[in-house]
């Protein structure tokens, strides 16, 4: 894992190539890289593809759908020929099996404790509505497991700036029970296309620190 202390970012980086790897359904297939990886993840019907459509600038690199579970294998996306965009199944309430939905489990663990080029995860969070007990345990999660991550709050167009306030704060109280720092926050909206720079920018900066 990088280490992302000493950290600034940069402005000026842009995603200007975007080829289609693979579509991998267990952890097992994905194949090896030496590309550094930057994964995103969050709960189904966060607006995961949206957004990853939206920091490509394309239109149609990852399935939008309303149907919560839509992403359902490992989706990997080579980026300026220089680092790997990962896609993962969204945990939560997806209209699923059980036995599925243990799979997945199952495989992103596999992926978070295994992948050797994976740098940094955007675990994405709804901004619409109040803090979730799934994504808090989640962050708790990787905490343990000692893998960086950022936190993308998406859909803050759904909401005033009162609400969208109110509901961070709620969030930052909650996860500051079990977190003496918190992780790195941005907002993000894939409709209002806003934070792609702050996103792509801290990507680019990491890589220049490899």
């Amino acid at each position: 894992m990088i280490n992302l202390t000493n950290f600034a970012f940069r402005m000026d980086a842009q995603i200007q190539h975007v080829e289609f790897i693979g579509s991998f359904p267990k952890f097992k297939d994905l194949p090896e890289s030496k590309f550094p990886e930057f994964c995103f993840w969050g709960r189904s019907n966060v607006g995961k593809s949206s957004l990853i459509n939206y920091l490509c600038n394309r239109k149609e690199i990852a399935k939008v759908s309303s149907t919560p579970g839509k992403t359902q294998a490992f989706n990997q996306y080579l980026i300026n020929n220089s680092w790997i965009m990962m896609d993962l199944p969204g945990y939560g309430y997806a209209r699923i099996s059980k036995d599925k939905k243990e799979l997945w489990a199952q495989e992103i663990k596999r992926y978070l404790n295994g992948r050797q080029n994976l740098c940094l995860l955007f675990l994405l969070v709804d901004s619409s509505i109040e803090q979730q007990k799934i994504d808090i345990e989640t962050i708790n999660d990787l905490g343990e497991k000692n893998i960086p991550f950022y936190i993308l709050f998406t859909k803050t167009d759904k909401s005033t700036k009162r609400k969208l306030s109110i509901n961070k704060q709620k969030f930052e109280n909650e996860v500051s029970q079990f977190w003496e720092t918190l992780p790195p926050m941005f907002e993000t909206s894939a409709e209002k296309a806003f934070g792609r720079d702050v996103v792509v920018s801290a990507i680019n900066a990491i890589l220049k620190s490899i």
